[in-house]
């Protein structure tokens, strides 16, 4: 496939991530939330079904289309390429639900804005097509690194910078490294749906959310609170 960002050009990791993930972040933060596409969702509807049945590599655009019931043109015209849809069903599964949810999920009290994000992060636990899609990144990045970097970069940084600066901007917390404070709260809340759902922790180790949730909030405030 001619200029396929996943194909390779001089880095084209960081050339794809750069230019596609942070543009994502920033598209999604300015674009309003409730904007409907019907067409554009049918076709990721159908690319979600196939992604998750064959596998990214495995995937191609004609079994999309057969599935999502449109032309392969008509794909084309919205995604450009594979890597575009792929890039779509991150957005899909991921940010785009949490912004639809909170269109300011970062302002409010201390306590507040880092159980709201805890709650909402963590109930994409119940969401069987959130998890199957998060195995789906972890089993292709052997192969697909790129794909695991975009998510990273795509998901987990928004949540990382979003919330560090959010740090920043309360220096009442007496938070001295708001970016490590950051990843440790938001990697806490990654590794456990990694353990409990994906390495299916949930049956040996057993955790309810609300203690994950209570302890990680006052690991960061304690006294605060």
């Amino acid at each position: 496939m001619a200029n396929s960002p996943l194909q390779n050009t001089s880095n084209p990791a960081l050339n794809y991530l750069n230019e596609v993930g942070v543009e994502l972040v920033k598209h999604l933060e300015s674009e309003p939330v409730g904007s409907s596409h019907s067409k554009r969702e049918q076709i990721l509807q159908g690319a979600m079904q196939v992604f998750l049945k064959q596998g990214y590599a495995k995937t191609s655009m004609d079994r999309v289309a057969t599935t999502a019931g449109v032309s392969k043109q008509t794909i084309y015209s919205h995604f450009q390429d594979k890597e575009r849809l792929f890039v779509a069903l991150i957005e899909r599964v991921t940010i785009r639900s949490f912004l639809c949810e909170f269109q300011n999920p970062f302002q409010g009290e201390p306590e507040i804005v880092l159980r709201r994000i805890a709650e909402k992060f963590l109930a994409k636990m119940d969401d069987q097509e959130y998890i199957a899609f998060f195995r789906l990144v972890i089993a292709e990045s052997a192969h697909f690194p790129e794909l695991a970097q975009l998510y990273t970069r795509t998901v987990v940084q928004f949540g990382f910078r979003n919330l560090s600066n959010y740090f920043a901007t309360h220096p009442e917390l007496n938070i001295t490294d708001t970016e490590a404070t950051a990843r440790i709260f938001l990697g806490s809340l990654v590794a456990f749906v990694l353990a409990q759902e994906v390495l299916h922790g949930k049956y040996t180790m057993p955790m309810a959310k609300e203690r994950l949730i209570s302890s990680l909030i006052n690991c960061i405030l304690g006294e605060k609170i």
